[in-house]
């Protein structure tokens, strides 16, 4: 009984953002509130940008659809991980099941990885999707289609993915480098 007790107690505890999370937040409203100076750079850690990404995920996936996401960065790509269910993502975006075979396919959690290629500058980013591995298998050709329309866009519908976009906020470019990721104001 006293053990529950003190769980309660401490539990407004437990829930609280951390350091490397707030640090995200700080270094992402700074950069959304165009006061970044002409040529100033924001570097967002790998340890920020996982805090980060961890505790955002439960807005995009509040049934449980995504677990445990990670994210590595290398020279010029980000490589993101994660357990995913298929199904509870369609569900928590009020769609039926995708029909009987695709359900049996998608059906409970798959390690996920998908890797990325960013190039950037001129105020201007492409992101291409290198590759897609779901419980180790590779996912190309029709099957990635399908999942990036009915997963990806479904969740995401303003992604721009194998496309140029212009970067909002002033940002010039972004450096994607294994320390991190730099933004980078324009001048």
């Amino acid at each position: 009984m006293k053990r529950w007790a003190l769980l309660i107690l401490l539990s407004p505890l437990l829930a609280t953002p951390t350091a490397d999370y707030l640090s995200a937040k700080h270094k992402f409203d700074l950069i959304e509130s165009d006061q970044l100076r002409p040529g100033s750079r924001v570097t967002l850690t790998p340890r920020e940008l996982n805090a980060y990404v961890e505790t955002e995920v439960g807005q995009y996936a509040p049934q449980g659809g995504i677990r445990e996401p990670k994210l590595e960065l290398a020279d010029g790509s980000a490589t993101g991980a994660a357990l995913v269910d298929f199904l509870k993502l369609r569900q928590a975006a009020g769609k039926p099941p995708a029909g009987w075979l695709m359900t049996k396919l998608l059906a409970g959690e798959h390690p996920v990885r998908v890797t990325a290629r960013i190039q950037s500058g001129s105020g201007r980013a492409t992101v291409d999707v290198q590759s897609v591995e779901i419980s180790g298998i590779v996912v190309d050709g029709k099957m990635l289609d399908y999942l990036m329309e009915h997963y990806l866009f479904a969740y995401f519908p303003d992604a721009k993915v194998g496309r140029p976009f212009e970067l909002a906020h002033r940002i010039d470019r972004l450096e994607v480098k294994p320390k991190g990721v730099d933004v980078v104001a324009s001048r």
